[in-house]
């Protein structure tokens, strides 16, 4: 990360500045981009302190996302703690022994759902451990646990209709109504979801590992104690999938549920206020890393931006797909959203930058805005299953190196570092 942030400050001195003449409507207070605007300009390039100071600015322009991944993933971890997710998937795979593909369906399409309607990424990273868990009591290895959660998160993301952090934004930077092209973006879902499945199953089942004999204890019951905790997470997700659509929340009131949620937990739980406070600290410092990375990879945009080189990227990158066929040029603006990512990270971050500009150019070639829209989803969006500056995907990978899960080591080896290639057959 500190290479890239490096790299971007070389940039700044390399690609030419430029940017695109603003115009802010007067009532709704949109910012659009005036068409054939961009031009050349001379100004100073980012300097090495400048360079610096951006890291410290980085984490705090997402401030809020870095105290979500802090308070919502310490409360998994209390959760975790008081054993209601360990005994309910020790419940699940016991009934459904015989039947694991059933149980990889069912977990992956409650991360689709998750990543289709809030965007669901970095709090994955407070559940790697009851996954790894999980797969392992399936007799599957931690790619697979990857793959139902944080790939399954990801695909939703990418083709939902109600995303407020990808199509929501992008729908309102080009004028459309919200839920538009809904029906199509639904289908579409569901097919990529059919394949990504029928991917992780023939991947899982073509490597599968020995189950430890530890595993195979018949768990007859649920007991009331973490039934009830598990029925409190499944309606605080009832309420946070009401909250988003219904009252616009983000990361701050889900954070504050989350941590209310953790409280409660703990105390139902038995952990007592001095354990709670406790796991609480420990939750916290699994979670730091992915907060760094989070912050240091903002650092990246600000870079760029304050080197005024964004609009000059934007510029060489979409600015010729504007002769070729409408067919052609929606694909080269797919591809087009896909590389910018590398170095917007944020996909929310993204939409706000590069919709505004490929509005217009998609008027001028008679191609529908709503195509403009899916080819930033499906480009940029998808990408974070593959670019090196996401932080969950990091996390997701790395957390398993140093935790053994149950007093098992799991069958962790160097297979992780061709993630990118999962679970192609």
């Amino acid at each position: 990360m500190i290479g890239v942030i490096l790299l971007s400050t070389v940039l700044t001195h390399i690609i030419p500045q430029g940017e695109y003449e603003i115009m802010v409507h007067p009532e709704t207070n949109q910012i659009n981009v005036v068409q054939g605007s961009y031009r050349i300009i001379d100004a100073p390039s980012v300097s090495i302190f400048e360079t610096f100071m951006a890291i410290p600015e980085g984490f705090i322009l997402r401030a809020d996302l870095i105290a979500s991944i802090l308070l919502i993933g310490g409360s998994f971890f209390i959760i975790e703690k008081t054993g209601a997710l360990k005994d309910g998937i020790e419940y699940l795979t016991s009934a459904l022994r015989g039947r694991e593909e059933v149980v990889l369906v069912l977990v992956s399409l409650a991360f689709l759902t998750g990543g289709a309607l809030s965007g669901l990424q970095e709090e994955i990273i407070a559940m790697t451990t009851v996954l790894l868990y999980l797969t392992a009591r399936l007799g599957y290895n931690s790619f697979v646990a990857v793959a139902i959660s944080f790939g399954s998160a990801i695909l939703g993301a990418a083709c939902s209709p109600i995303n407020p952090f990808a199509v929501g934004i992008a729908q309102k930077e080009t004028d459309l109504d919200f839920l538009s092209g809904s029906g199509f973006r639904l289908i579409f879902m569901a097919i990529a979801f059919i394949f990504w499945m029928y991917m992780i199953i023939r991947y899982a089942n073509r490597n599968k590992v020995v189950k430890e004999e530890k595993l195979h204890i018949k768990v007859k019951s649920l007991n009331k104690r973490s039934a009830f905790i598990l029925g409190l997470v499944v309606l605080s997700f009832v309420f946070l999938i009401v909250g988003v659509l219904n009252y616009n929340w983000g990361f701050n009131e889900m954070s504050a549920e989350f941590f209310a949620l953790a409280l409660l937990v703990g105390i139902i739980g038995k952990l007592g206020i001095n354990g709670t406070s406790e796991a609480y600290i420990e939750g916290f410092k699994s979670m730091i890393f992915a907060a760094m990375i989070v912050g240091l990879s903002s650092s990246i945009s600000i870079i760029l931006e304050r080197g005024l080189i964004i609009d000059t990227i934007i510029y060489g990158l979409f600015t010729p797909w504007q002769y070729l066929p409408k067919s052609l040029s929606a694909i080269s603006m797919l591809i087009s959203q896909s590389l910018l990512h590398f170095v917007v990270p944020s996909y929310s971050g993204q939409a706000v930058l590069t919709m505004p500009i490929l509005a217009p150019l998609s008027d001028l070639i008679g191609l529908s805005r709503q195509v403009c829209v899916l080819a930033y989803q499906y480009g940029a969006v998808m990408m974070d299953l593959l670019i090196p500056t996401n932080g969950g995907l990091w996390r997701c990978w790395l957390l398993p190196v140093s935790h053994l899960i149950s007093g098992l080591s799991l069958p962790l080896d160097s297979s992780w570092l061709y993630w990118p290639l999962l679970p192609l057959p």
